[in-house]
């Protein structure tokens, strides 16, 4: 029996819905050679991760062992997919493997996060094939909301895995390749070991629907509406932006895309070859100069993106660009779960202007990039293999993924992110490796476990107090505490305010501490962070965080 092993890791995207990261590896337990599938981000939010720029996994893991790290595959051109791969290259140092849009993106981030730009290499789709240490990869051509996404044959000497990534089965895209059945059955000639497979509209009962369905319906809302239209949606949908600046063109409408994003998603599918006959394109600046019946204005923005386009307009204006009552703004996305509460603040601001605000609910706008509960049955019955890996959603979507297939007669596995699967002969799980998030702090890497968001909530909650003392060499104090309060109300049952009560208990403290106490900074921040946490507990129900700084005069 061989003491190889090929086994399958996820780090992030399994049990979560963003931050996919999936790792292969090959060879004898511990020295396994790797693959990374996927780098992606999510998108932080002020309640729970304030000030974060953006959240990856955390690739601790593999970091570890980048020296038997050989490849970095990436399926598409989503964040959630591709965000971190300059962020997180310095440390992992691998050539990076996709198809050329997906190149041409992830070459951008490269170069603007300061790293080489030709570790990205091009890819051919399959049936052509690149070797990876131990791996042969395919790039199979798959239909998602972004142009070339791919589902990936990972072969090895244990057998063929079929990774899908993201997928829907849409026979008419528009941008993009279609899903071709018969392509996804010749993949799994000759059997495949396991699927890993797209989980995200497991609950969806009834077929997807393809991108051509919208046209009528945005072409009719293009025709009749009053004024200007603003429509906002993902700016990598390069199909669903040809399909609203087409229908503009054909009812009379201009065309002028704001926000930078959706102007690079653009720009790179033209210069890729993967979208042709884009409608022309004004400039921001010539907005005034076409009357506002015959405007169609592409904004970024659908999440409720603070910087984007259409938080900006929200507000009342963006690079000149300003709403009136009766303008119309669709929304031809969905929403991601988690930025419900921005969105609807945008919707009421522009409603409060007399804008229309049309959203997707109804279905006339927008259709999902990923595969309903039926599509899924369908890429079960042609992949045919050993065992299915649900991937890419919450455990409620795991777990719904797996008995799906088991209802069908199948078998599956649930492997959520840190979970170790065995996959050389019958799938099995063994072992557990803790996984965490990691944060863009400003320009700075952070782990979830250092502290810092913590503290930053706590802070938040609870308030923060800044004590300031002056001592003798010896402990003796020098004037009195000096008290600076941020976020505390300045409120109390006593007669005097808050900071003046809070400044005399630390003096009475200090007055009455032994001489050992005086002598240990320790001792003096512990005493009087507890007699601050309990004067601002009795007088204004919080107990802040605190902080004691202790300066001490040493004699000559």
């Amino acid at each position: 029996m061989s003491k190889n092993r090929l086994i399958y890791l996820p780090l992030g995207g399994a049990g979560e819905i963003g931050m996919n990261m999936y790792l292969y590896g090959y060879g004898p337990e511990g020295a396994e050679r790797y693959i990374l599938v996927d780098v992606g981000v999510t998108f932080p939010d002020m309640d729970t991760t304030p000030g974060v720029d953006l959240i990856m996994a955390d690739a601790d893991y593999i970091i570890q062992r980048a020296d038997r790290l050989e490849g970095i595959i990436i399926t598409h051109a989503h964040e959630d997919h591709i965000g971190a791969i300059g962020l997180l290259y310095p440390k992992l140092q691998a050539p990076i493997y996709c198809r050329p849009f997906t190149a041409a993106i992830a070459q951008n981030k490269m170069e603007r996060d300061g790293n080489d730009p030709k570790k990205v290499q091009e890819c051919a789709p399959w049936p052509a094939m690149v070797e990876v240490g131990p791996f042969q990869i395919g790039f199979v051509p798959i239909s998602h909301s972004i142009p070339e996404a791919s589902a990936l044959v990972i072969d090895s000497p244990a057998g063929r895995i079929f990774h899908t990534g993201d997928f829907k089965t849409d026979p008419s895209p528009l941008v993009g390749e279609a899903f071709d059945p018969d392509l996804i059955a010749s993949v799994a000639k000759g059997g495949v070991k396991a699927l890993m497979c797209d989980s995200t509209n497991v609950f969806s009962p009834n077929p997807g629907r393809s991108e051509a369905s919208l046209k009528e319906d945005i072409g009719k809302l293009m025709a009749e509406a009053e004024g200007m239209i603003v429509a906002t949606t993902f700016a990598s949908n390069v199909a669903r932006l040809k399909t609203l600046a087409q229908a503009a063109k054909d009812a009379g409408r201009s065309v002028i895309v704001a926000g930078r994003a959706m102007n690079t998603m653009i720009q790179t599918a033209v210069s890729t070859g993967v979208l042709t006959d884009f409608p022309p394109v004004l400039d921001v600046e010539d907005f005034g100069d076409v009357p506002r019946r015959n405007l169609l204005v592409l904004a970024t923005g659908s999440q409720g993106e603070r910087r984007a386009a259409t938080a900006g307009l929200a507000r009342g204006k963006y690079r000149g660009i300003e709403l009136q009552k009766g303008d119309t703004y669709l929304f031809s996305s969905k929403t991601i779960p988690g930025n419900e509460r921005s969105i609807s603040h945008i919707y009421n601001q522009l409603a409060e202007q007399g804008v229309n605000v049309i959203d997707a609910d109804d279905g006339h706008y927008h259709v999902s990039g990923h595969a309903n509960r039926p599509d899924l049955v369908q890429m079960h019955d042609l992949i045919n293999a050993d065992v299915v890996i649900p991937m890419h959603g919450e455990y409620r979507h795991l777990r719904e993924h797996a008995e799906l297939v088991e209802s069908n007669g199948g078998t599956a596995l649930i492997a959520k992110n840190g979970v170790m699967v065995d996959l050389t002969h019958q799938a099995k799980v063994v072992e557990q490796i803790e996984v965490g998030r990691t944060y863009l702090d400003g320009t700075v890497l952070i782990g979830n476990m250092d502290g810092i968001v913590r503290e930053r909530l706590q802070m938040a909650l609870r308030g923060h107090m800044v004590v300031s003392l002056v001592l003798e060499e010896d402990g003796t104090p020098i004037d009195g505490a000096w008290i600076e309060a941020v976020g505390m109300p300045d409120e109390s049952r006593h007669q005097n305010g808050l900071i003046e009560n809070l400044e005399r208990a630390v003096d009475d403290t200090m007055e009455t501490a032994t001489r050992k106490m005086l002598r240990s900074d320790e001792a003096i921040e512990d005493a009087v962070s507890r007699v601050v946490q309990k004067v601002c507990s009795d007088t204004v129900g919080k107990k802040p965080v605190v902080t004691v700084m202790i300066n001490r005069l040493v004699t000559e």
